[in-house]
């Protein structure tokens, strides 16, 4: 099976060229559409983007094979993080670039061309295969909204193969961690910093004090904590009286999570006990995590597949997620693969 690397290539700076932000990928559904019809899949776009306003839905294409062999389900995300409006690609020394202004979008256009290059040449070569579900969601970015809006139920695939993650192709992602994200609100007590800042509690200083006893960053090998966001104050002489953290928790352990989001929680308590102010926190699950076995069809066709090819696959765990998260929690057993082509 030899791929068309010159196709390839030009199909990618075609596709990172057309904006595609997160809710805002009408644009590429429409292209991503004409080319899945004229490889002969029957495509379909689910209401997904109507959970974010978004301006489009996930796109779901089926094309016929061999119902004898498995249906094997390959998916991608049209959505891409800022900025990355306005991209300028070009290649130096054989590396696919951006001009510096912007990110290139290879998270995930290069997944997008890869699923497309491979049915093509699986056309052209006359290679013998299972029907193919090909789907290529939605607003990926920042919480896996697409995937999490798409009814599974109307995929037939029993293995599913998501082309969004770096490292060599070879590399496959058989676990990714579990995420529950944290909100913590501290009330202070407002008052003027020049004039009586002694009748005032500074929210800020409770948070500090959370933040200062909290266990952050690599927890362990398989643990992660953060707090990204803190929103406090509305001018330097006033006492400010809320701050608002926002944080988050990962784990390949869904015990260690909790223990970890449990952890965060109580040393906000304890914080605002002392200095005798109300917190209000909040926990969500965000995604699940993942684990699939090394004696899974779904592993074992990817290693084979890789062999067959000349490769030397590469079993790895993510500190991340994708919508390889989603559509495990769904009963399709699914891995992850490398994409780095160049």
């Amino acid at each position: 099976m030899q791929i068309d690397k010159d196709r390839l290539v030009q199909e990618f700076i075609s596709l990172v060229q057309i904006d595609s932000l997160t809710g805002k990928e009408r644009a590429i559904a429409d292209v991503l559409t004409q080319k899945l019809e004229k490889l002969g899949f029957s495509v379909t776009e689910d209401r997904a983007g109507e959970t974010i306003s978004g301006d489009c839905g996930n796109l779901i294409a089926k094309l016929d094979g061999d119902s004898e062999r498995p249906t094997l389900l390959f998916c991608a995300h049209m959505d891409r993080v800022s900025p990355g409006s306005n991209i300028k690609p070009q290649i130096e020394n054989g590396i696919l670039k951006s001009d510096g202004t912007t990110i290139l979008a290879a998270d995930d256009v290069a997944g997008l061309v890869t699923i497309l290059e491979g049915i093509r040449v699986v056309q052209e070569q006359k290679i013998s295969h299972g029907p193919i579900e090909v789907v290529f969601t939605i607003a990926e970015e920042g919480g896996l909204h697409g995937a999490k809006a798409l009814d599974a139920s109307c995929l037939e695939a029993k293995l599913g193969y998501f082309l969004d993650t770096g490292g060599p192709v070879g590399t496959i992602i058989h676990q990714a961690p579990y995420q529950k994200n944290i909100k913590i609100i501290f009330y202070g007590k407002a008052a003027h910093a020049g004039i009586n800042p002694e009748k005032g509690i500074n929210a800020i200083l409770v948070a500090s004090h959370a933040l200062t006893n909290m266990d952050l960053g690599r927890i362990d090998a398989e643990t992660t904590a953060n707090i990204g966001v803190i929103q406090a104050g509305t001018a330097t002489n006033v006492i400010p009286d809320q701050a608002d953290l926002k944080g988050e928790a990962r784990s390949l352990d869904p015990e260690k999570l909790q223990a970890q989001i449990l952890h965060m929680a109580e040393v906000s308590r304890k914080a605002a006990q002392k200095f005798g102010v109300k917190a209000d926190i909040e926990i969500k699950d965000n995604y699940p995590g993942f684990d699939i076995p090394s004696s899974s069809s779904v592993l074992e066709l990817a290693i084979r597949a890789g062999k067959s090819i000349g490769l030397s696959p590469e079993i790895h765990s993510a500190g991340g997620g994708s919508d390889a998260n989603i559509l495990n929690a769904t009963g399709i057993p699914s891995v992850i693969l490398g994409l780095n082509f160049m």
